[in-house]
């Protein structure tokens, strides 16, 4: 098949939490999930509730699901493309905001490329951009570190290590915990930083529960918020 016959791979947006889709995302997203029938997502249930509550009208018995997560064999991954080749147009979908950042899919973006698809990116909610944009931090010059390691001592020293590159070069260090370690990881950041550096807690973005506030540490001593199982990103700056 000519290239031009390839299904072209529509990197598709969802919402990052319980929210009606259509008041953060545009009506281009809407068009997309109506048009495709083949999906690659990290859980197929939340996903056809994701494509339900954007189209109620499509016919879930028509859809096509392959799954890309920690039980995914590697071996599969490249042919989870092959309706592509066949020229059918395929969606990635992350399970919650845009596929390929901080996310599994961007294995399938990168083999896609190499198998000369199109590859279209939707419109929608980054968390990480948008905790950027309303930090008031430095968004010419930030890094994103995904997750601190997990045992206290080399939690801590990453801390440490992040702040002080902060301070030498101006970079805002932006990190995730899991949900439910939320509120310990803001402690240790706390106890752990200097008091003059600043620190941002963007939580539950674009929900009505949303929370953002930059502070330096030495005010954050003072702040009683709870993020406990609050999907949150955590930004520092020295």
């Amino acid at each position: 098949m000519d290239i031009k016959s390839y299904g072209r791979l529509f990197l598709i947006p969802v919402t990052l939490g319980e929210v009606n889709p259509l008041e953060v995302l545009p009506l281009s997203v809407r068009k997309v999930v109506e048009m495709v029938d083949h999906y690659i997502v990290e859980n197929e249930k939340t996903a056809r509730r994701f494509i339900k509550s954007i189209n109620p009208g499509k016919s879930q018995p028509s859809l096509h699901f392959s799954s890309i997560n920690k039980f995914t064999q590697v071996a599969e991954i490249p042919g989870f493309l092959d309706p592509c080749l066949e020229g059918k147009d395929m969606g990635l979908m992350s399970e919650a905001g845009v596929p390929g950042i901080a996310d599994p899919g961007a294995e399938i973006v990168g083999i896609a490329h190499q198998k000369n698809i199109r590859v279209q990116p939707l419109v929608g909610p980054s968390s990480i951009l948008m905790a950027m944009m309303s930090s008031g931090l430095n968004g010419q010059n930030f890094a994103f570190n995904g997750y601190l390691p997990i045992d206290k001592a080399g939690r801590r020293s990453k801390i440490r290590e992040l702040e002080a590159h902060s301070r030498q070069t101006g970079q805002s260090q932006a990190f995730i915990e899991t949900p439910y370690r939320n509120n310990k990881l803001l402690d240790e950041l706390v106890s752990t930083l200097n008091s003059g550096t600043q620190l941002c807690v963007a939580c539950d973005i674009s929900l009505p529960s949303e929370f953002i506030k930059t502070l330096t540490v030495s005010q954050w001593k003072m702040i009683r918020e709870d993020f406990h199982k609050r999907p949150a990103i955590f930004i520092i700056q020295g």
